[in-house]
């Protein structure tokens, strides 16, 4: 007996990959990154205010790095180049890195100068810093007078 065989048949393979669980999983992709976008960023201004809190107690000995308006280094009342700032801190806290570093700017030292001499303090080991500054008072008030930092 002979058969004819026709191509109908015959069952045939699909060649075409399936997009639609794709497709959809994209879409939930898309809709958690469009809800949490606006969530990841800080866009409020905002004005920090001063200190008027009671000042913590002073140490005996306090060691004070004081950045001047001119970006200079000084420690305690002595000037300071920015390279013997480990050298210095060295002598001044007897090789102490736990002794807390008060660490003052001027008002006009930009943001990034006082971030490079607190990395040098890090770098150095001392990671024990305070930043000192005008206790009870209000921001934008003239200090009183006769009184310092």
């Amino acid at each position: 007996m002979i058969r004819i065989r026709h191509t109908d048949e015959t069952p045939h393979e699909v060649n075409e990959i399936n997009v639609t669980p794709f497709i959809d999983v994209m879409l939930v992709l898309l809709v958690i990154f469009m809800v949490t976008a606006p969530l990841t960023t800080v866009n409020v201004p905002v004005d920090l205010p001063s200190s008027t809190e009671k000042p913590t107690p002073r140490p005996d000995d306090p060691v004070f790095l004081t950045v001047k308006a001119d970006h200079g280094l000084a420690l305690g009342e002595e000037d300071i180049q920015a390279e013997a700032l480990t050298g210095a801190l060295e002598a001044a806290t007897k090789g102490n890195k736990d002794e807390r570093i008060f660490l003052r700017a001027d008002k006009t030292v930009d943001y990034a100068t006082l971030m490079g001499v607190m990395d040098k303090l890090r770098t150095a080991g001392y990671l024990k810093v305070a930043l000192v500054n005008l206790q009870g008072q209000e921001e934008g008030a003239a200090p009183p007078s006769g009184s310092s930092q």
